[in-house]
């Protein structure tokens, strides 16, 4: 099997809970880390001397970069390296014009280009198993959050009524999340996405069962 080399620029730490999240579910992706630590004051005049000295070879190594550096000086200067080997940046919540960002890591769309990262990771897709008295039998999660919170809300559906399930599966999905809950660079609640395409996409589930 081929492994997609996914490399990820963090700062402190704060992409830890959705790496160990990738690499628990994709065995398909090969995750490379790389940890800049801080503290950073508002402006960086030179944020190249926060990165290590072997960046590019690390971006010449890799298919796809993860950001989740959060500071626009640090960023500009990955997107700019990036742009040097032809990479494409995700960095959800954020604005950039050369660069993914999704409003959150379960809104970004199923580009090609983007590999197995984006046929694991993404806006969540189910297959459903419902019982014949409307109990919820079966949750396959076929696309989820990179956080793993789809997989979780998934899980605590199971065996609930559908009027129950719907309602339940956003309110979970919002508790695994790791977005904040005040409103983005997009003027919208992180916490409220993610928990109204979960319900959308176990609502799109549902009635391909019905159909079926």
């Amino acid at each position: 099997m081929t492994l997609q080399k996914v490399l990820v620029f963090q700062r402190d730490g704060l992409g830890g809970g959705k790496v160990k999240a990738i690499g628990e579910l994709a065995d398909d992706i090969e995750l490379k880390v790389v940890d800049v630590v801080g503290p950073f004051p508002p402006i960086i005049d030179s944020p190249e001397e926060n990165f290590p000295d072997n960046t590019d070879e690390l971006i010449e190594w890799s298919e796809l970069i993860l950001d989740h550096l959060y500071h626009p000086d640090l960023t500009a200067y990955l997107v700019d390296r990036a742009k040097a080997f032809g990479r494409d940046v995700i960095a959800s919540g954020r604005k950039h014009p050369e660069i993914l960002t999704p409003s959150t890591c379960c809104t970004l769309g199923k580009f090609d280009r983007l590999g197995a990262y984006a046929e694991h990771f993404g806006a969540p897709e189910f297959e459903v198993k419902v019982s014949d008295d409307g109990v919820v039998e079966e949750v396959k999660v076929l696309r989820g959050a990179p956080c793993g919170a789809t997989w979780e809300a998934a899980r605590s559906i199971v065996g609930m009524k559908l009027e129950e399930a719907l309602p339940r599966i956003g309110l979970s999905t919002q508790f695994n999340c790791f977005a904040k809950a005040n409103p983005n660079v997009f003027l919208t609640n992180p916490l409220h996405v993610a928990g109204e395409i979960h319900i959308s996409a176990l609502e799109k589930a549902l009635k391909k069962v019905q159909k079926g």
